[in-house]
C-alpha cells in the first residue's frame, strides 16, 4: 500500500468495526466467543482493540520515546464499550493525521516511526474487525492490497520479530500465492531449496491463514499441507 492509503483506510475499517461489534453486540450479547481469539469473549476483543488504538494514539500524540509514561485506562463496563472505542478509534485517527509518517516514535519494532504506527493500526484492525465479523456470521472479503499488505507486514515485521534467530530448526519453504494481487511470498525463503507446499488463495485469505483466523482449508494447497500448518504455527505471535 502507499502510505497515503494508511489512513483512509484506518477509517474504513474501524468503522466497520464499530458497526460489526455493534451488530454483534445485538446479535449475539457481549459474552459471545471469538473463534479467532480463543478464551476471549466478544467485550475482550472490543476492550482489546479500543486499548490499543488508546496506547498508540498516546504513543503519537506525545511523540513517545518511551511507552514508560503511558497509565493504563481503566477498564470501562460493557454498556460503555461502545462508545468508548468509537472514541479511541477517532482519536487515533486524529492523531495520526497531525502527525509526519516520518517522525520518530517509539514503536517495539526496529522501524521507529509514525508510518510504522500507521501500517501496523491498519492491520491490527483488520484482523479485528474479521474477528467481530465471525462473531456476526458476516465475513466480508479483506480487500486485495490491504491483504497483501498485511500479508508482507506478518513476513517482514511478525515472523522475524517471532523469531530473531531466523527460521528454526527444520524449517521448510513455503510459498503464499495471492491470486487476486498476481504475485508470490515465501514463509521461511531460503532455509531449504525446495517448498514444502504451494498455498493459493486471496490476498486476504493469505493473510488471514497466516493469522490463523481461518483454516488452510480455505486455500488451494499443492504440497504437503500438514508441515505448511506447521511451518505457519512455528510463527507463534501469543
Amino acid at each position: 500500500m502507499e502510505l497515503s492509503g494508511y489512513l483512509p483506510e484506518l477509517r474504513r475499517v474501524d468503522a466497520r468495526f464499530a458497526d460489526v461489534a455493534a451488530e454483534a453486540v445485538l446479535a449475539r450479547g457481549w459474552a459471545a466467543p471469538v473463534a479467532g481469539c480463543p478464551g476471549w469473549a466478544l467485550s475482550d476483543l472490543v476492550w482489546h482493540l479500543a486499548s490499543v488504538q488508546h496506547f498508540w494514539a498516546w504513543i503519537v500524540r506525545t511523540r513517545a520515546a518511551d511507552p514508560g509514561g503511558y497509565a493504563d485506562p481503566a477498564r470501562r463496563p460493557d454498556d460503555e464499550l461502545l462508545g468508548w472505542a468509537v472514541a479511541q478509534s477517532a482519536e487515533l485517527e486524529t492523531v495520526l493525521a497531525d502527525a509526519d509518517p516520518a517522525e520518530r516514535v517509539w514503536t517495539w519494532a526496529p522501524r521507529q516511526d509514525v508510518g510504522f504506527v500507521l501500517r501496523r493500526q491498519v492491520q491490527e484492525a483488520v484482523v479485528h474487525t474479521v474477528d467481530a465479523e465471525q462473531v456476526l456470521g458476516d465475513v466480508r472479503p479483506v480487500p486485495p492490497h490491504v491483504g497483501l499488505d498485511g500479508l508482507d507486514e506478518w513476513l517482514e515485521v511478525m515472523v522475524p520479530g517471532a523469531l530473531p534467530d531466523g527460521p528454526p530448526d527444520g524449517a521448510h519453504p513455503v510459498v503464499l500465492h495471492a491470486i487476486d494481487a498476481g504475485v508470490e511470498r515465501t514463509l521461511f525463503a531460503g532455509s531449504r531449496p525446495q517448498p514444502v507446499a504451494t498455498l493459493r488463495g486471496t490476498a486476504g485469505d493469505l493473510l488471514l491463514a497466516c493469522w490463523r483466523r481461518v483454516p488452510l482449508e480455505v486455500l488451494t494447497v499443492d504440497g504437503d499441507g500438514l508441515q505448511a500448518a506447521a511451518m505457519i504455527a512455528a510463527v507463534d505471535l501469543s
